[in-house]
């Protein structure tokens, strides 16, 4: 019997990956109701799916804006569903602060129909990207663990700890079978080029001083930084393994933390993109962040061990992760806004 599954976000950078590892990895149909409204990119789509003409009988790329209810005829689209992987969120922090209501009003709404959704056609697991932002800034040598205090800095944080609020409501009043997963800074090919390593790419191709976001007295920020393979990777082991929790039985849905191999900070991670593109020493522009940036934390942790200690590890290092999203972006300098002649100067 053929496993249908809902896709939210297949067009945007973290949804890309997943629909292209749902593809590689199974058998499975994937529905991907798309609007391009927000940060989806239809090339991310087409791709994929012109490179590998087979896959089009396996993916449903339908028009769907998740802030309207899910209508009727589009449910009938969707088909039997057995899984549901609710990806699509607005994500950037700079864009939540400068237009909080519009960025916490689309996350708000597109969680309620997408779960609205759920609870008609009770799927077998309903999967929830979230944040480790919706923790708050990590102390030195803390890493937050699964059902730590959330406690958000800025609205793009705190829209994604909505909805976490909004998937805990569904999932003890209508059974949705909700599994919470808080991940990283994610990166990859064909991400947006506002994030932070295709920026700092952009600058060191450019002859320019990349920017990083310091304290006061200097000291940088730092991620554990994860290739959007290795999330889809853990989600689709959580389809495969992981029951997910019942009201009644526990007092609170699944959760787990994906996380990457090992902390960096942003400058050492700006010598390492500078290394894997040779060009030489780097230009730094240290900005102190709490002045220029109001919302933003410096630190983030978040202890893996959880999922780890179910069976799941990481097929893509740290270092594979950078060769290969900088081999592929300098192939395809367009999603650095760059040209191959400017690439090459």
């Amino acid at each position: 019997m053929t496993t249908h599954v809902l896709l939210t976000g297949a067009g945007g950078f973290v949804g890309s990956h997943v629909l292209r590892h749902l593809m590689v990895n199974t058998n499975w149909t994937v529905v991907a109701p798309v609007t391009f409204r927000h940060k989806g990119v239809p090339k991310r789509l087409a791709s994929a799916l012109e490179t590998n003409p087979e896959w089009w009988d396996r993916v449903d790329v339908v028009y769907g804006d998740l802030t309207a209810p899910i209508d009727p005829v589009t449910a009938d689209r969707f088909g039997d569903v057995r899984f549901i992987l609710n990806v699509a969120s607005e994500s950037h922090v700079d864009r939540s602060i400068e237009q909080p209501g519009p960025f916490i009003d689309n996350n708000v709404r597109l969680m309620t129909n997408v779960l609205d959704y759920a609870r008609q056609v009770r799927p077998e697991v309903f999967l929830q990207m979230s944040t480790d932002e919706v923790y708050g800034p990590a102390p030195d040598d803390y890493e937050h663990r699964e059902w730590d205090t959330i406690a958000p800095s800025n609205p793009y944080s705190a829209s994604k700890a909505a909805q976490e609020a909004i998937c805990f409501t569904y999932w003890r009043t209508y059974g949705v079978p909700v599994v919470i997963t808080n991940t990283m800074n994610i990166i990859g090919e064909q991400q947006d080029r506002e994030k932070f390593l295709p920026k700092t790419m952009r600058a060191l191709l450019r002859g320019e001083a990349a920017t990083v976001h310091v304290s006061p007295e200097g000291r940088p920020g730092s991620r554990f930084y994860l290739h959007a393979r290795n999330l889809a990777d853990a989600w689709l082991w959580l389809c495969r393994n992981h029951e997910p929790q019942q009201y009644g039985t526990y007092d609170r849905p699944s959760r787990f933390h994906v996380v990457g191999e090992r902390e960096v900070d942003n400058i050492e991670m700006v010598h390492l993109l500078a290394r894997f593109m040779g060009t030489g020493e780097p230009k730094l522009d240290l900005v102190d962040f709490h002045s220029s940036r109001p919302g933003h934390d410096l630190r983030y942790g978040l202890d893996g061990s959880k999922l780890a200690a179910a069976g799941w590890a990481a097929p893509l290092s740290l270092d594979v992760s950078l060769a290969t999203t900088v081999a592929w972006t300098l192939r395809h300098p367009e999603w650095l806004g760059l040209t191959a002649a400017e690439v090459a100067a």
